[in-house]
Formats: structure tokens, sequence, C-alpha cells
């Protein structure tokens, strides 16, 4: 016989087990939703695009470019890689595929890389390339050949960003055993307009190491309205790599070179204490409720290990000061466990 004592004591047990299933579930999800660095093991010169919910990685492959595609930046490793374009046997793009960059701009999609000719593989017979899709998903469609960038020198490591309606391309150009920042505007997303001017030059002593160069620039706008500029110094073979960072008032004219101020430190350097060495080659995003700013960047987890595939893609948060300044923060081990980008679908992975 049914009563309303054992109705009672049979709700009090749903309710006690339907609590234990929430809190099971709020645990995992609090478990899921933390991560250790590198996110992705084997994954050089990173670059991250975001669109909604979901996050694109490319990162230098070599031989071909290739996609990610996560809603879950922590988990990226996970997603299957994607190759959305192989080099020809000859020609000017032929060789050491490096450095893609994956932009939306409009309603199309843009990839920059660094490639090298059949002919010559050396840092003075490097170039930007450019390739173009309509569609939609970056991981499908086709890719048209854009080909080579026309700027005046030997180039790898090409960005782009927009500012005050004017659209600007920012690459190192290869000058004998040196390597130096230039910009210049763009005309098409393909094609330059105007000069080439040189806003940065490795003149301090960690940007020397091995080799004196300033490479792989990338853009941020300041909360304030101040332009900034980070860039990667030294031979990658070097443990000493560093991340290093130029700045510019608001309202600069960023083609200006006597407006960008260098700081006289690394921004982000090793820190061999949790066994990280040689970041660099960073890129930025922002966490899909906009909340939080993220950095991107590649490192070694072990000393000496040079510029190979070794290096892993490590994803940080950072800040901005009161002053509009970014701070970066010392990068974390693969002990230390790190809260993931906010409002992100959590281990969601996007096929």
């Amino acid at each position: 016989m049914v009563t309303q004592r054992s109705l009672n004591v049979t709700a009090r047990r749903w309710a006690r087990t339907a609590l234990c299933a929430s809190l099971l579930a709020t645990s995992t999800a609090s478990l899921s939703a933390r991560f250790t660095n590198p996110v992705l093991p084997s994954g050089p010169d990173p670059w991250v695009t975001r669109v909604g919910k979901t996050y694109y990685l490319m990162v230098t492959r070599g031989d071909k470019l290739t996609i990610r595609k996560t809603n879950d930046i922590t988990r990226v490793a996970e997603a299957p890689e994607v190759t959305v374009w192989t080099p020809p046997v000859t020609g000017p793009n032929a060789r050491s595929i490096w450095a893609p960059e994956l932009h939306r701009i409009g309603s199309k999609w843009f990839i920059y890389y660094t490639a090298a000719d059949s002919g010559h593989d050396d840092n003075l017979h490097r170039s930007i390339f450019v390739l173009e899709n309509a569609g939609s998903d970056p991981t499908q469609g086709r890719w048209i050949d854009r080909g080579r960038v026309n700027t005046r020198h030997s180039a790898i490591d090409a960005t782009i960003f927009s500012y005050r309606h004017k659209a600007y391309f920012v690459y190192s150009l290869q000058l004998g055993s040196e390597s130096w920042l230039a910009i210049a505007q763009l005309r098409t997303p393909w094609r330059l307009e105007g000069p080439e001017v040189v806003i940065a030059r490795p003149t301090k002593s960690w940007e020397r190491e091995i080799y004196p160069i300033n490479e792989a620039p990338e853009f941020i706008l300041g909360p304030k309205g101040d332009l900034f500029l980070t860039y990667s110094a030294s031979a990658c073979t070097s443990d000493e790599y560093a991340i290093g960072l130029l700045s510019a008032p608001a309202g600069s004219n960023p083609m200006d070179p006597r407006v960008w101020a260098k700081s006289p430190s690394p921004a982000v350097r090793k820190a061999p204490e949790v066994a990280v060495f040689g970041p660099g080659h960073n890129g930025f995003f922002t966490s899909p409720d906009g909340k939080q700013h993220w950095m991107v960047f590649h490192a070694n987890p072990g000393p000496s290990m040079g510029c190979t595939s070794n290096r892993g893609t490590w994803i940080e948060p950072f800040t901005f000061n009161a002053n509009g300044k970014p701070v970066f923060l010392r990068p974390s081990g693969k002990q230390e466990k790190l809260d993931a980008p906010s409002g992100q679908s959590t281990g969601q992975i996007r096929r």
C-alpha cells in the first residue's frame, strides 16, 4: 500500500540522488575546465582564430597547411588535423611552409604563410604567400592561391591588422644574417602599396643570441587605444628565444617608425624552474564571452631542444594594467593547472 509517508521518503531519496548527480556533474565540469600546457605537444608557430565559440588552430607543419577546429581550445590536441593545402612540387612556394596565420576579412578567409622556392631553402629566398577561401568554414571549400605578397625584401612571419580604417602588413625582412621588422599598407589582402618602413631592429643583447633577430610580429590594440606589437627575438635555436614588445601611443601613425618604443627587457622569457624554454612566435585571441585576453605561443619543454617540431603550443591568459599596457605572466609549467577560457563550450570537440 502506497502511503503519504512512503511517498515523502521516496521523494527525499530522489532529491538526494538528483543532488548527488548535480554535484558530480559540477565536479566533472570543474575538472574538465582546468588544463595544463602545452595544449598541443607538437605545435610550432601557433596561431589561433576564434569565430563565435569555435576556435581554429594552425601551426607549422613544413610540407602542408593544416587546421584544427574545436569548441574547447584546451583540448585542441583531440581535434582532427585537416590538411587544407599542399604546396606544388616546384615553384616559388614549394618548400619550408612555415608560420601560417588564418584571418577572416569580410566574408572570406585568408591564410598568410611563409615559403621558399624549390631551388633554394635559405632566409634570402623566402617570401609571404596568400590563399583565399570564400566558404564559411576554413576547413572546407576551395583555397585559391593568390600568390606572393610584393615585399621588397625576402620575408617571413607576416601578420595583418586594421587601425583607423586602414589595413597594415607587418613582417620580418631578411638582410644577411639579421632580421628586422617592417610595416606597409595593404591595398588588397595580397598586395602592398606605398613604402615599406623598418620599425624595429635587434639592438639589445637579448635580441642577439646566436643571431640578431626580430621576427614574428603580432598586433594587439590596448584598452586605452595604445598600439602594441609583440615580436620574437634571437635565434629560435636558442633557449633565450623570447617575446619582446613595441608600443605606440593612441592615435599614432603606425607607418612612422618614431612612434614605436621598444621595452628594455623581454615581455615573455624562458622559465627553467618550470621547464619552459625558448618561448616565442605568439598570437592573441579572446575568450568566447569576450571577457579574457589570451596569448598563444610555442616553447620547448626542455633545454637545448632547438628549433624543431618538438616545440609545443602553450596558451596563457594576460591582462592590461591601469595604464593600458599588457601584463604577461611567467609561462606555466606542465604541472600547473589553469582555468580554461571563460564562456567556452568546455569538452566539446568540433568535427
